[in-house]
């Protein structure tokens, strides 16, 4: 087994010598991906797809490298770094460069291999995306979470649809049926629908499985062609359901070291028809087994205890198994190897006596328990006993039924009994029926040693004569035709090789090695005598055409004379092509199904019955190109008249002239090794092979002596490319010399213009500077004096603002000393006044209002005591009025009291009381007088503080401009 480091390395090779794996393991190669870090650590696959053809695969690891591994080409290539884990991979897509991932973020990329940029980025999914399934035409795909699965149109990467289900049911797997518009769905509580690619209409449901083996699906497969459901779960129980008829009809018991399932997948083989027999089981030991459905038997298992496989995906060809391992490496397993043993002749057939009633076919009918040493049958019982006998053989019939005895348990006799029943064998099993009447040996070393030799010369630029399409088809048909060469060498001169090999290339496209094997028997036993004549057309075999078609249409081979037709026109297209392009696929698979079940003989009589069920049209032919058109292109013609025609013409045709008497019966391939084909003549194809040899050295003797001349004629050219270049330097050299000489006079004449310029430049700039300097020096002398006048300004203003500081000190003294002398005396004034209130308030109630007036006039007087220039005012103000209230006052107390001149009061009661209320009148007119003189007080004294407030701020005003600049000052004055 050969292991794999990718490292750090984007691309290299797979292996370094020729894989070869044991049939005990398979193992072609193990790849691991390491890193070279100071700690290096594995770094795991998560996830394998391979492509449509089965040759390449993808494998993201759990950091998000992508790999693309080629096992045909032998490489690998690092084609996308997403930096996420991938839970998902899809490769089978319509554009066969691109790839679906699906990464850890829940969305899905599409990536192109080749140019490694990112075609599409869909988004859609809230959980991980786990499961990504491709329509077969590849243009559809479905992607499935535990929560929902949506369908994406691949052309302009929408989304068409998604199905939404409830939380608690949750999905198991939605996935297409192989090569059909069905969707099926898988829930997580067994139920399983069919839908409608197209409509997404329900097409059906399967039922609920027996309650005596009820298992919980988590794991499904379907067979190729889609008839077939494999589902398991936690369980050693497979249940195996029936599409069409829509209900389960085996149930397969595992060994009972498997306890839970955890993979299926059916092994393809190219003989099934898509009817795979093979089922791969990977099981909770980490061992995938592989069990025949049919007879129930183990096959082969890879994987073991030790080294347990996570999950795997087959090839669709069925050549390669890619199983990620539980240590997180790759392991690439060859089928062929791990099926050796199993190819050998299978054991005797068991034959079904009798069915089962369908009232019997319960679940416990339906177990089958998996055996590994041969076919389970069933145990005889004693209610159903059925009474068989031994037939005795004669002995003359048995040396025929040993020769009509195929491989694989199949008898010729029964075989064309069946074909001329049905003019056909079934398309499901053709491939295996073919497979058996061309007794193949599959020869899988002696193949590979032709195959090893890579591709014959005479093949190399197949595709410049023959453009297939399919680049796929062309390398096959290359592979094909250069292992035919190799193994003898007239057919690497054989022009009319490819046609004759390319049907069967076609047809098994996807194996090589069969498809060669069945091309080497046609030749050998089909294509008798073909050789004999080369490289001429084999000119006996149309001969025999010729005289069976002269003795059952003489009127046609006439017709053919008369026009000049040969055999060479109207029988060796159509047996160098095998009728391939005369007919269908449908057709010609039809017309091979007789043709390989009968004696090699039938191919010739096939030409002569072409040409007389043709044979109205033929004969209105008159042109050559007419007939070479006929017969190199399709005509509206019943294949099964031919056949018939043929079956007839081998019971009618005489013995003298049919071709049984001159080709031999059926010979096989030899097992093991192929045997020495040499039926030509030998000293032709020696020749040629000399000759072509010959024209081959000579050819190489001419390309090199042309070479030669054309060096020499290169190196004459491009000497005298190199001469004319020379000289053309010399030229321009001489040139520019020319054009700097008069650039340096003209640059000479502009020197002596600027020197004259500068000169008188500097005469002019002389006498500026002398001006300027002259200038500047007056204008500092202006400057000095300013500043001269702007300091003695400064000065003068200091000086005023010193006076005014001065001025404005001694008037705020006087208005302190004047506001000093005027508080007192109004101190004086209240002092006083308040007495007489007091006096006054002894006397009546009215008395109160004046001790209100006074405590208002001394609040109001305490609130004015800053008003410096209203003191000599109100000063003059106060003592006129405070004098004539008191003379007021004394004036109106002298009338009331009288005196007597011995100073005694008056004390009669009646005229004392009147009197008393004539004071207390003019006590209160006095007492309003005096408020409204108060009210005029205080509305004086407040325009007195207004007015000095405005005097103050004038003042301060007229001190600062006396501080700032002179020119500040003039700006604000102006």
């Amino acid at each position: 087994m050969q292991s794999t480091d990718l490292g750090n390395k984007e691309s290299g090779k797979l292996w370094h010598r020729k894989p070869s794996p044991a049939a005990r393991d398979g193992i072609i190669v193990n790849i691991i991906h390491s890193t070279s870090d100071y700690l290096p650590k594995v770094l795991r696959f998560l996830n394998v797809a391979f492509d449509s053809s089965g040759d390449c695969l993808i494998a993201g690891d759990h950091q998000g490298n992508i790999y693309v591994f080629d096992l045909y080409g032998n490489r690998f290539n690092l084609v996308q770094r997403t930096a996420q884990a991938c839970t998902a991979l899809a490769f089978n897509l319509r554009r066969k460069s691109e790839f679906l991932v699906a990464l850890a973020d829940y969305s899905i990329k599409c990536f192109d291999t080749v140019t490694k940029e990112l075609v599409s980025w869909m988004r859609g999914h809230e959980s991980s995306v786990f499961s990504i399934s491709v329509h077969a035409s590849g243009r559809y795909a479905i992607t499935t979470s535990s929560d929902t699965a949506q369908l994406w149109d691949l052309d302009t990467f929408q989304r068409k649809r998604k199905l939404n289900i409830l939380q608690s049911v949750g999905i198991q797997k939605v996935f297409f049926l192989p090569l059909s518009n069905t969707i099926l769905s898988c829930f997580k509580d067994n139920s399983i629908f069919a839908w409608e690619c197209d409509t997404l209409s329900c097409r059906y449901q399967l039922p609920a499985p027996p309650e005596s083996s009820s298992i919980l699906y988590k794991v499904f497969a379907v067979t190729r062609d889609g008839r077939i459901l494999a589902a398991g779960g936690k369980s050693n129980h497979l249940h195996l359901w029936c599409l069409e008829a829509k209900q389960l009809f085996r149930i397969i018991q595992m060994p009972t070291k498997v306890r839970a399932i955890r993979h299926l997948e059916f092994l393809p083989d190219s003989f099934d028809a898509g009817s795979n027999q093979v089922l791969g089981v990977l099981s909770q030991d980490g061992i995938m087994r592989f069990v025949n459905i049919q007879t129930c038997k183990l096959l082969f298992e890879i994987g073991s205890l030790d080294e347990g496989i996570s999950s795997s995906v087959i090839s669709p060809h069925g050549r390669y198994i890619a199983s990620i391992m539980e240590n997180g490496s790759l392991n690439i397993y060859s089928v062929q190897a791990l099926t050796q043993e199993i190819n050998k002749p299978p054991p005797p057939l068991v034959k079904v006596i009798e069915d089962l009633p369908k009232s019997k076919l319960n679940s416990g009918g339906l177990k089958i328990k998996v055996t590994t040493g041969r076919v389970q049958r069933p145990a005889k019982s004693r209610e159903n006993k059925i009474q068989t006998r031994i037939l005795k053989q004669d002995l003359a019939g048995s040396f025929e039924n040993k020769e009509n005895e195929l491989s694989d348990g199949l008898n010729k006799k029964r075989l064309q009994v069946l074909l001329k029943g049905y003019g056909e064998y079934p398309m499901k099993y053709r491939m295996f029926i073919w497979r058996s009447l061309l007794q193949l040996p599959e020869n899988h070393t002696a193949f590979s040693s032709l195959e090893d030799k890579g591709v014959h010369v005479a093949f190399l630029n197949l595709q410049k004569k023959y453009p297939i399409k399919s680049g796929k088809l062309l390398r096959v048909l290359q592979r094909t035709l250069s292992a035919l060469a190799h193994w003898s060498a007239i057919f690497s001169d054989t022009p009319y090789l490819p046609l004759l090999a390319f049907p069967f290339v076609k047809l098994f496209q996807n194996n090589q090695l069969i498809c060669f094997e069945v091309v080497a028997t046609l030749i050998i036993n089909w294509c008798q005598h073909w050789f004999e004549y080369f490289p001429n057309p084999p000119i006996n075999i149309l001969s025999m055409i010729e005289n069976v078609l002269a003795f059952h249409d003489k009127d046609l081979l006439q017709h053919f004379i008369d026009h000049d037709i040969t055999s060479q026109l109207y029988a060796w297209p159509l047996l160098e092509t095998v009728f391939s392009e005369v007919l269908t696929r449908e057709e010609w698979l039809k017309l091979f199904d007789n043709v390989f079940s009968n004696h090699p003989s039938f191919l010739l009589m096939t030409v002569v019955a072409y040409n007389i069920c043709s044979r109205a049209p033929l004969l209105n032919c008159s042109l050559k190109d007419d007939f070479e058109y006929f017969f190199h292109h399709r005509n509206n013609l019943d294949i099964s008249v031919v056949i018939r025609e043929v079956y007839h013409l081998m019971d009618t045709t005489p013995t003298d002239i049919h071709p049984n008497s001159m080709l031999h019966v059926f010979v096989a391939l030899t097992k093991g090794q192929y045997p020495v084909f040499n039926q030509y003549p030998k000293f032709i194809v020696d020749y040629q092979t000399q000759e072509r040899e010959r024209i081959r050295i000579d050819e190489l003797d001419y390309l090199r002596e042309r070479q030669m001349v054309e060096d020499m004629q290169a190196e004459v050219d491009q000497q005298r490319v190199e001469d004319e270049a020379w000289y053309q330097k010399q030229e321009l050299l001489r040139k520019a010399e020319e054009t700097r000489r008069e650039l340096l006079l003209q640059e000479e004449e502009k020197m002596i213009q600027q020197r004259q310029r500068l000169a008188s430049v500097k005469r002019e700039l002389k006498v500026k500077e002398m001006h300027l300097q002259d200038a500047t020096r007056r204008r500092f002398l202006k400057l000095q004096q300013d500043q001269r006048e702007m300091e003695l300004r400064r000065l003068d203003d200091e000086i005023e603002r010193k006076n005014l500081i001065r001025n404005q000190e001694a008037v705020a003294k006087e208005m302190r000393e004047d506001a000093n002398a005027f508080r007192r005396k109004v101190d004086l004034e209240e002092h006083m006044f308040h007495k007489l209130i007091e006096t006054d308030q002894t006397q009546n109630q009215k008395t109160q209002e004046w001790e209100e007036a006074k405590e208002k006039d001394f609040h109001l007087k305490s609130e004015k005591k800053a008003s410096a220039l209203a003191d000599a005012s109100r000063k003059w103000f106060l003592e006129k009025e405070i004098n004539d209230a008191l003379e007021h006052a004394e004036h109106l107390y002298s009338k009331a009291v009288p005196s007597y001149p011995n100073g005694q009061v008056a004390s009669s009661g009646a005229p004392r009381t009147s009197q008393l209320d004539d004071i207390s009148e003019m006590d209160s007119s006095t007492c309003i007088s005096l408020n409204q003189r108060r009210i005029q007080w205080d509305t004086m004294e407040r325009d007195l503080v207004e007015r000095v407030r405005n005097l103050r701020q004038r003042l301060t005003v007229q001190a600062r401009n006396r501080r700032q600049p002179p020119h500040l000052l003039a700006t604000q004055r102006a």
